[in-house]
């Protein structure tokens, strides 16, 4: 019928909004009655998932402690170590500066016996040349005196020999005298003066010997008492001379001895000092 009633817009039973909240509310009291139900007989999965949130929750702290207290541990082993460090650091450095110091000492002595040792390489290579040259000057020394003392000892046995002949044969004269004094003019010590004086003596008696014929003439006195008398003059300087030769070799020899000596002494501790401060800068230079 025309009179019959419309809906009207303005009816809150036909708005959209007004049905949605109804069903909400239907829904929610079907879910409470639902809810109700299984209430009676189990767990909720609301209640299920508050649950396990609450061990999540709980774990996490748990495992939130345990790693605050292993980090607070290894933040104090880090603290320790640091100290540690630092001062095995500091000990390092100081160690540092002192080796750096024995170094330098250790450098400056090996330098020093570096210096030291050539100066005793030097000293001794010095002193045996001195031994070197003071053996040499001695042989030529010992050469001269032996040549020497055999010109002297010849014609001091010469001289004797012809002295006793001469004295001998003063009153009867042989050939053989001649022979002795004779003898003499060919010694290189017996000065020019003396063999000319030899020659002389030796001419006259050997021409007054031609003159006398007669068997007699052997036993007139023999003049050759001018002749002994030099020859002995000669004997004693030549034996002075000799005697003083002999002096002089035996200071030479005794100058020669000492200095060898000396030098051996020198030699020897110097090459002992060598030795010991060689070993002493192999050690340092391995320090």
């Amino acid at each position: 019928s025309s009179f019959a009633r419309q809906p009207s817009s303005s009816d809150p039973m036909q708005s959209p909004v007004t049905m949605v909240f109804v069903l909400a509310l239907a829904l929610c009291a079907a879910s409470g009655v639902v809810a109700e139900q299984h209430a009676r007989s189990a767990v909720t999965p609301v209640q299920k998932v508050i649950e396990l949130m609450e061990g999540m929750l709980a774990k996490g702290k748990s495992e939130k402690h345990d790693e605050q207290v292993q980090f607070a541990a290894y933040k104090q082993f880090c603290d320790d170590t640091t100290v540690e460090k630092k001062r095995a650091i500091a000990e390092a450095n100081e160690k540092i500066e002192v080796l750096k110091a024995d170094i330098e000492k250790y450098t400056a002595t090996a330098a020093k016996l570096t210096e030291e040792i050539a100066a005793h390489d030097e000293d001794i290579s010095v002193w045996k040349g001195d031994q070197k040259a003071a053996t040499k000057v001695r042989e030529l020394e010992k050469a001269d005196y032996d040549a020497m003392h055999a010109d002297y000892s010849e014609s001091i046995d010469a001289l004797e020999r012809a002295i006793a002949a001469l004295k001998k044969q003063a009153y009867d004269r042989k050939q053989s005298s001649f022979v002795q004094v004779s003898a003499l003019q060919k010694l290189s010590l017996i000065p020019e003066s003396a063999k000319r004086a030899i020659d002389a003596f030796i001419q006259d008696e050997t021409s007054e010997g031609l003159e006398v014929s007669a068997p007699e003439a052997y036993g007139f006195e023999f003049q050759s008492h001018g002749v002994i008398e030099m020859l002995e003059k000669l004997l004693d300087k030549f034996m002075a001379e000799r005697t003083d030769l002999e002096k002089t070799e035996m200071n030479s020899k005794h100058a020669y001895d000492m200095l060898m000596q000396d030098l051996t002494a020198q030699i020897e501790q110097a090459t002992q000092d060598r030795e010991e401060k060689a070993e002493l800068k192999a050690k340092t230079l391995q320090a």
